[in-house]
């Protein structure tokens, strides 16, 4: 009788240190809302772990959902960042995610000596809960014996979180985490190179400043790196919606590269990769690009270039303004879905990624993709992609910022959201003012 006592006073124990531990993790990796870490009362680490006992705003990358009556407070948040400013900040800085991975990724092994990294995350004026939950997502889901630190250079943010608050919240971090910053306002390429310079580890890796790596992303990237130290490595990116914060799995048949106009592109994996690869959907791809996450083996020796960059020149920066073109109705995006020369448009979900989703409204009021512009040659589409001849007429398209329209000057009717009889082509309709006959164009623009 006493052993069996003497059992539940051990089980009872072990069961209240568990329950401690539990709780410990949670305050100190969860509580994002204490000022500079000087509220350690208890009140915060209760909503804490209250929060993580029931489904929160965003937990397994589900999209959240504002009320209608915050919906102009989050117009007016979304401007600062472009981004959905007050989803972000309703979702804890360490989410879950799901495990979106193929079974046989998710099985393999990997060696226990492969190198370590030191991760470089630059940002300019980037948004608390984003620039952190990055920071969180690395933290958490990488193991402890690869990832030698954590460089955030900061190109010249003038937001006052980012300065001393940000330092004093990285100093309680389990993992080295360093600020570094540029004296002004350099870009992102040379933000990274210096970052690059100063870290410690065996191989460097660039993050964005608004991702959020998912379990099991670091090893294979650094198994790659391990057979073959010239490799330069880039994960699978998947999406988080601007709007919603939703988190959204990519495909693994697709691989960036740039056109020859240096446009980045996604295009579908050619079939000798497939045939290469024999059927095994686990192994690396070979694309020419790595996008703008990516890892690569640190050298020992430095040159004047220090990092390739695709051709572009160090001596000066230039920006080209583009745009999304995102439907206020259905909320998805003009596409031309890697499309050619004499074929309909597209219409899909809107990713933020850029890529085929990115068109440039120009001088001549043409909506251009590459070196192809919207055409529409009769009322009511369809709306081709034909070679931009820069005489207007077929091509020309006027943007109403004010009453977000496009009318097609030529047919003197609007672009509209697709038919019910083709659901991923625009058309063109009597202009109206509907709210399907309304398009944000969002900037983004892309550093060259």
């Amino acid at each position: 009788m006493r052993r069996f006592v003497y059992c539940k006073v051990v089980l009872t124990t072990s069961l209240v240190w568990v329950l401690v531990d539990v709780f410990l993790l949670l305050y100190f990796s969860e509580c994002n809302k204490c000022d500079d870490r000087k509220d350690h009362s208890l009140l915060p680490a209760l909503r804490a772990v209250m929060s993580r006992a029931h489904e929160g705003p965003g937990e397994m990358g589900k999209a959240v959902v504002i009320a209608k009556d915050e919906q102009e407070k989050m117009k007016e948040l979304f401007k600062i960042n472009q981004f959905n400013l007050m989803a972000s900040d309703m979702i804890a800085l360490n989410r879950s995610l799901p495990d979106v991975r193929l079974d046989g990724c998710k099985t393999k092994v990997y060696a226990d000596d492969l190198p370590n990294t030191s991760i470089v995350i630059v940002f300019h004026n980037e948004a608390w809960s984003t620039l952190l939950r990055t920071v969180h997502s690395v933290i958490n889901r990488s193991p402890r014996h690869l990832l030698q630190e954590i460089l955030l250079v900061d190109d010249a943010s003038e937001r006052d979180f980012l300065g001393k608050k940000l330092e004093n919240y990285a100093r309680t971090l389990e993992v080295r985490v360093r600020v570094l910053r540029m004296e002004q306002r350099t870009g992102l390429i040379r933000a990274r190179l210096r970052g690059a310079a100063a870290t410690r580890g065996q191989v460097i890796t660039f993050l964005d400043a608004h991702c959020e790596c998912t379990v099991g992303w670091l090893e294979p990237l650094l198994a790659r790196i391990k057979e073959d130290r010239r490799s330069v490595v880039c994960p699978i990116i998947d999406v988080i919606s601007d709007e919603t914060f939703e988190y959204m799995a990519g495909s693994d048949m697709t691989y960036g590269g740039f056109n020859w106009k240096l446009n980045f592109r996604w295009y579908p994996v050619p079939q000798r990769e497939m045939d290469r690869r024999k059927g095994d959907r686990t192994l690396p791809l070979r694309p020419p690009h790595t996008a703008s996450l990516g890892a690569r083996a640190k050298s020992s020796t430095r040159t004047t270039g220090d990092w390739p960059r695709c051709g572009w020149t160090a001596s000066k920066t230039s920006s080209t303004s583009y745009h999304q073109i995102r439907n206020v109705e259905t909320n998805q995006c003009v596409d031309n879905m890697g499309r050619k020369e004499n074929e309909k448009v597209g219409f899909f979900n809107c990713h933020g990624m850029g890529g085929n989703q990115v068109f440039s409204y120009t001088a001549d009021k043409e909506i251009r993709t590459d070196d192809l512009c919207l055409d529409v040659s009769r009322p009511h589409g369809p709306v081709v992609m034909l070679k931009c001849h820069q005489m207007k007429g077929n091509q020309m398209f006027e943007y109403d910022a004010e009453r977000l329209t496009l009318l097609h000057v030529n047919s003197n009717q609007c672009l509209d959201m697709p038919t019910e009889e083709d659901k991923m082509v625009p058309t063109l309709r009597d202009c109206t003012g509907s709210r399907s006959q309304q398009w944000f164009l969002r900037n983004m623009t892309l550093m060259l």
